[in-house]
């Protein structure tokens, strides 16, 4: 009898510890796997490496690599409302069939930032006044290019925030390689529901900016998704 009893006893903890191990097993593949961001609010503030890690980064703002030389965000991260950040995969996952892919300049703009760039360079065909606030203060605009599969960017009319006529969509006077191109990143955000600005040629608005209100939210308080979330190799 006691033998039946140790030998259940052990049997027991046996399947106590193996179904902890499976428990634990599945959280930690769970925080690891991106959130797709169809299970989320649409309106809720997420990061897009959250959402579609093999888009590439390069945010200027969060570097001296800007107009104004100075470093505005505390962190390089692109982050965007749920529904913004589905479209963007949707146009990522699609350029991929092509060999190209995406790389973002810059998402939401806290309305802090949008306050300093107004005082440097207050042009409404280039930074959004604050007092209304912009798409990127929404956190339902992008600012991007197109890159090849190893990651370089495409020929474009001008580099990022680049203040001239060359940045609008109606400037013709261009390599006819570097027309095509600006079309292609054009024609691939537009099927998936983005609306282009027609005063620079790499800034695109979600199709439903407007259900966003302007938000001053720091990065910080903002979900950052696990630090081995990256892309494939």
């Amino acid at each position: 009898m006691n033998v039946l009893n140790v030998w259940a006893s052990t049997l027991m903890q046996t399947s106590f510890f193996r179904l902890l191990f499976v428990l634990a097993l599945s959280i930690v593949v769970l925080m690891q796997s991106p959130i797709r961001a169809a299970e989320l609010n649409p309106t809720v503030f997420v990061d897009i490496r959250s959402i579609n890690p093999r888009i590439a980064l390069d945010i200027r703002y969060g570097t001296r690599n800007n107009f104004v030389k100075e470093t505005l965000y505390p962190q390089a991260r692109c982050i965007l409302r749920a529904s913004t950040a589905r479209q963007l995969s949707q146009v990522q996952t699609d350029l991929e069939t092509r060999g190209l892919g995406l790389k973002v300049y810059d998402c939401y703009r806290p309305l802090s930032v949008q306050k300093r760039l107004w005082q440097i360079k207050p042009d409404e065909r280039y930074v959004a006044n604050p007092t209304y606030g912009s798409r990127h203060n929404r956190g339902a605009a992008v600012d991007l290019t197109l890159v090849d599969r190893t990651g370089k960017e495409l020929p474009m009319p001008t580099g990022f925030d680049d203040f001239t006529e060359r940045s609008s969509r109606s400037y013709t006077n261009l390599p006819a390689q570097v027309l095509k191109n600006r079309q292609l990143l054009e024609d691939a955000m537009v099927r998936a529901g983005f609306i282009p600005l027609s005063t620079e040629w790499w800034h695109f608005d979600g199709k439903d900016w407007q259900n966003f209100s302007v938000r001053d939210v720091a990065f910080g308080a903002i979900a950052s998704p696990p630090l081995n979330n990256s892309a494939p190799k």
